[in-house]
């Protein structure tokens, strides 16, 4: 067997993830908010599958993907309500493991939708994204990623 890329905690912390996130324009959030189902952006439907971040990567999606773009749509997703066999983990940006959706979003399973703007050229986030993991595994286990006690930052 080959060892592992990633850091045992990073493969743990990502898969464990309650909410994922999906970053659409303004109109690709109106088309599929009016038909109830997401089929992809434009990258997504090259692809074959939707792009999705956790709460530690979704900043900088926005930051690479989406620079000076406004205002956007962040879609927050639960995890629990995604087609199990559909949503794979896979290596991606600085070998990360991202969630990838290989069906389409239905409207039903977002949970809320939060709109992004620029401040000083950097989307700003709103505190319903965590800044960082801060989920424990199972009763008595440790933080794997230490808690940021800093607040949420635009980025820069």
């Amino acid at each position: 067997m080959t060892p592992s890329k990633h850091p045992p905690y990073q493969h743990r912390v990502t898969m464990s993830a309650d909410t994922i996130y999906k970053i659409l324009t303004e109109e690709q959030w109106t088309q599929a908010s009016a038909e109830g189902v997401l089929h992809g952006a434009p990258v997504d439907l090259a692809d074959g599958f939707i792009h999705l971040s956790t709460a530690a990567q979704v900043r900088e999606t926005a930051a690479k993907h989406f620079a000076g773009q406004q205002p956007l749509k962040l879609l927050s997703v639960s995890t629990q309500c995604l087609p199990a066999a559909a949503l794979k983990w896979e290596i991606s940006r600085g070998g990360a493991l991202f969630p990838h959706l290989y069906a389409p979003l239905a409207i039903a399973w977002v949970h809320a939708v939060d709109t992004l703007v620029l401040a000083g050229g950097a989307h700003v986030f709103a505190n319903t994204v965590p800044h960082t993991v801060q989920r424990l595994l199972s009763a008595g286990e440790t933080p794997l990623i230490p808690a940021d006690p800093r607040p949420a930052q635009p980025i820069t």
